[in-house]
């Protein structure tokens, strides 16, 4: 589906927030002008900024992928080449197109292939041979193929021939030449796969090559046993090419224990297997300290624990079992993780292993990572790229982490300059920063608005809010009315607030009582009292003797509609309480096909919906395509799920407003690199489902919401943008022309008729339904429709200035209108006299289009009494009832104009 359908003219409009940026995979500067740059996002496209960062204009929008890995640059040719698909292998790491480059900064791109690499870890310019293009892959990340590997062009990218390959799940991370000899290639691999329960970053595939010959030959040079992601850098030192590899270790350390008075799991578990009586031995502070350390709730203190084992209600291995779950296992894992190793001669390759292992800097998720940089100068000067930016004096011995107070964590691309050491420039989960003193000072360059957002939610107030959670960004509050710039620096207020941190999840308002609900990843959640600003912990806890719930990435909540203080959560159980979160009830069985053993949590509810017309009738869906209905309020439950796809991730369920039995279900096969669309519609509690999916393009589905006003009229979000129907999914249409990002979440207010658009990689927007849902599809049967206008507010101050130096004043409004075709239009306006005053000639085109109209009338129109004459010379409509007509050829629609006095 192209950008060229009926309604891709709506306006949208970006409401922020750019304080808190989203995640940077690559930055290219130009070193003989250091004030212009490129810079790509992992799901927010390329910008461009000729200012120091000060402004920049996305380049990227409109290609079939905006997800990028990397990106190069011939400044000499001013050629930008783009490899897209993100190189981290994240939750959240959308797979590319391919390759593309521009020659006239983004006005038009040219497609190389590679489409089947999926992600990108680097692309390689030869210095002086603008046709030879090289291309480190790592094709899919979340199934085998043969697509990856190291790739040369030898004509501009228009053919490609693989001369690196190591096996279907291995492909190339990193690659560079050798400074001075461009013949000279060093690549790194990667062996991994993620599944959707598991995530395999190592493996035998991982290692370093050389090629001497242009590519046409490879050596390995280093390998190893479970290692990850590995990232690369050369240096020159005493006329020889040297480099630095930085490694993620995966290989297990064993954790010592430090105390050998406090008690650890393996403690426990070895009392598990003695008689009991040796277990109530315990000094009851040890065991005290124990519960408390591994965060056991209060009511579980040594004293109740002895006395429930004692009484045989429970065992010792009960404690154990509470700590169970595969996120716990993931975060208290210990691994070698980041090592650093040197060879001074990559001729002559002897590796010496600079750092054995650097705490705190991978910690389990080294595969995030992997960058290092050597200073242009001084090949002792080393910054490395993890949780923290770290830099060494001494050539990798010793570490320390820059100053970061305004730099966000999680680092991915740096430059330094090579003819300015001092200075750097940074990008990371936050956005871009640059210091002109190696990184002891920094300046904060947000100004797109490329957050990542996984939830939003709106409230009550007038003007409303938007409240959102965003990637590794926490949640934030902002105002509907956000005004983009930079005004907000001199008068200290911004118009998004930050609430709470990690990975922001999703969000309930009650807006009566002041409450907000929300959390971060993994089911952490609390309510927060914007009245005195206190925060209460109220996920859901297993008891002892329970296994421990599961919950999702992104664990859902949702407050009923229909009960004050009433809301629901899911785990793998779905769980309700009736005082805002002070305690739960168990209200279901297990609603997943159960657990499976893997390194990320797995079996959990993704969505919940409670229909608006009758309490207790629940639907939930799961990340294992399970979808379940209640129809008593937990009392029974129904397993619905649709048999042909009950192995995709359940992305939304949602129960129709108008029709009691009516409920929708989106599902995504992202996770299985399956594209398919799948929309299913139900009339009869999910009995039997139908594919409404038609016409839809090949973008996985993410959210669906029904129109609060039309039943016929739905919406949905994808991982490359936004649709809607409006005959119930017979045929969709393109809405809007947002840029080519996912659509994680959607939010109507039926108070604004607005459509409020949370999206991974371009903050939020925010579209006006008003031109969509006053509609049905017999539109597409008329020549022309004008669409009903509201009443314009008129002004003594249109054509004047509030001063000397300010701009006139004036009010432009879009008046809308549908053309069936593409066509020559005439739009007249008339007075209550029949008198002409204002006259245009529109090229139309088909679907909605707009007249700009600022009130005033044309030029040597013949003077009306209804006209005013202003400081600018121009003419402008007084307060009054107008003519407007739309004239194709063969059809006029007609319409009033109305502009009532001021107030």
């Amino acid at each position: 589906m192209s950008l060229t359908g009926n309604f891709v003219n709506i306006p949208f409009e970006s409401v922020g927030p750019t304080i808190m940026s989203g995640r940077v995979t690559d930055i290219e500067i130009n070193p003989n002008n250091p004030i212009e740059m490129f810079v790509a996002y992992a799901s927010g496209g390329v910008w461009y900024s000729c200012n120091n960062g000060q402004s920049f204009k996305p380049v990227f929008d409109n290609q079939h992928s905006i997800t990028v890995g990397d990106i190069a640059v011939n400044w000499n040719e001013f050629t930008l080449w783009v490899g897209t698909g993100e190189n981290n292998s994240s939750r959240s790491s959308y797979a590319g197109t391919g390759i593309y480059y521009t020659s006239d900064t983004g006005k038009t791109w040219i497609h190389c292939g590679l489409a089947e690499t999926q992600h990108i870890g680097r692309v390689l310019l030869h210095p002086s041979q603008k046709n030879i293009i090289y291309v480190a892959a790592m094709g899919h990340l979340n199934s085998a193929n043969t697509e990856r590997g190291v790739f040369k062009s030898v004509d501009f990218g228009k053919t490609w021939k693989k001369v690196l390959y190591i096996n279907d799940k291995t492909g190339a991370i990193d690659l560079c030449f050798d400074p001075q000899n461009p013949e000279i290639l060093i690549a790194a691999t990667w062996e991994r796969i993620r599944s959707t329960f598991h995530f395999n970053g190592s493996g035998d595939g991982s290692g370093i090559f050389i090629s001497k010959n242009g590519g046409e030959n490879w050596e390995k040079i280093y390998s190893g046993k479970n290692i990850g992601r590995i990232g690369l850098s050369v240096f020159n030192e005493s006329g020889k090419t040297g480099l630095y590899a930085i490694i993620d270790d995966q290989n297990p350390i064993a954790i010592k224990k430090t105390d050998s008075t406090v008690l650890s799991i393996d403690d426990i578990r070895k009392y598990s297997l003695k008689n009991v009586n040796e277990f109530l031995k315990i000094d009851d502070n040890k065991l005290e300290d124990f519960l408390r350390n591994n965060n056991f709730p209060e009511k579980y203190n040594s004293k109740t624990v002895k006395h429930l084992i004692k009484s045989g209600k429970n065992k010792v291995i009960d404690l154990v079992n509470y700590l169970g779950d595969a996120n716990h296992n993931l975060f208290n894992s210990k691994f070698k993780g980041a090592v650093i190793i040197k060879t001074d001669n990559i001729e002559k390759v002897d590796w010496i292993t600079v750092n054995d292992s650097i705490d705190d800097f991978y910690y389990t998720y080294g595969y995030y990572f992997g960058q290092i940089r050597v200073s242009p100068v001084n090949s002792k000067e080393i910054y490395i790229l993890g949780v923290v930016l770290a830099k060494s004096d001494d050539g990798g011995n010793k570490f320390y982490k820059l100053n970061d107070e305004n730099v966000h964590a999680d680092y991915h691309a740096l430059w330094i300059n090579p003819n300015n050491e001092n200075h750097i420039i940074c990008g990371n989960d936050g956005g871009l920063n640059i210091s002109y003193d190696k990184g002891k000072n920094w300046v904060k360059c947000n100004t797109p608005a490329v957050g990542q957002f996984y939830a939003i939610a709106i409230d009550e107030e007038e003007p409303y809010n938007i409240y959102g959670g965003m990637q590794d960004n926490g949640v934030w509050k902002g105002s509907r009315y956000y005004n983009q710039g930079t005004s907000w620096h001199q008068y200290g207020k911004y118009s998004w607030q930050f609430i709470l941190g990690g990975d922001g999840m999703q969000i309930s308002v009650d807006t009566k009582q002041k409450l907000v609900f929300t959390g971060y990843q993994f089911g952490n959640y609390f309510r927060i009292n914007n009245t005195d600003k206190t925060r209460k912990y109220i996920t859901p806890r297993h008891e002892l003797g329970e296994l421990p719930y599961r919950f999702n990435w992104q664990t859902p909540i949702l407050q009923s509609k229909h009960a004050k203080n009433t809301m629901y959560f899911g785990g793998n159980f779905l769980f309700r309480t009736f005082d805002n979160g002070d305690t739960w009830k168990k209200i279901s069985p297990d609603l997943t096909s159960g657990k499976k053993e893997g390194n990320v949590p797995f079996g959990t509810i993704t969505t919940i919906d409670e229909s608006t017309m009758k309490f207790g009738l629940i639907y939930t869906g799961s990340d294992d395509g399970n979808i379940y209905v209640t129809k008593d309020a937990g009392n029974s439950w129904q397993n619905i799920s649709i048999k042909q796809f009950n192995q995709f991730w359940v992305t939304r369920v949602q129960a129709s407003k108008f029709v009691e039995s009516r409920v929708y279900a989106t599902l995504s096969a992202f996770r299985n690199d399956i594209f398919t669309p799948f929309v299913m519609i139900s009339d009869d509690y999910g009995s039997t489902w139908k594919n409404i999916s038609s016409n839809l393009p090949m973008e996985p589905v993410n959210v669906i919401r029904e129109d609060y006003k039309n039943k016929s009229i739905l919406y949905i979000g994808t991982d490359n943008g936004i649709y809607f129907t409006l005959n119930q999914g017979k045929s969709w249409e393109k809405m809007s022309s947002l840029p080519r990002v996912a659509v994680h979440d959607i939010v109507i207010n039926s108070e604004t008729n607005e459509l409020v658009i949370g999206t991974h990689g371009r903050s939020v927007y925010v579209i006006s339904l008003n031109e969509i849902n006053s509609l049905d599809s017999l539109i597409f049967e008329n020549n022309l429709f004008l669409y009903n206008l509201p009443e314009y507010q008129y002004s003594e101050n249109w054509g004047k200035k509030s001063g000397f130096w300010e701009p006139e004043i004036e009010s432009k409004v879009q008046i809308p209108f549908f053309s069936a075709i593409n066509q020559d239009i005439e739009i007249a306006i008339t007075d209550s006299a029949g008198v002409l005053v204002k006259f245009e000639k529109i090229n139309a085109n088909k679907g909605v289009n707009y007249f700009n109209f600022n009130f005033s009338a044309n030029k040597n129109v013949t003077i009306s009494r209804f006209l005013r004459k202003a400081d600018n010379e121009k003419y402008y409509l007084k307060p009054g009832k107008y003519k407007l007509n739309v004239n194709s050829k063969t059809k006029t629609a007609e319409g009033n104009l109305i502009i009532s006095n001021t107030k």
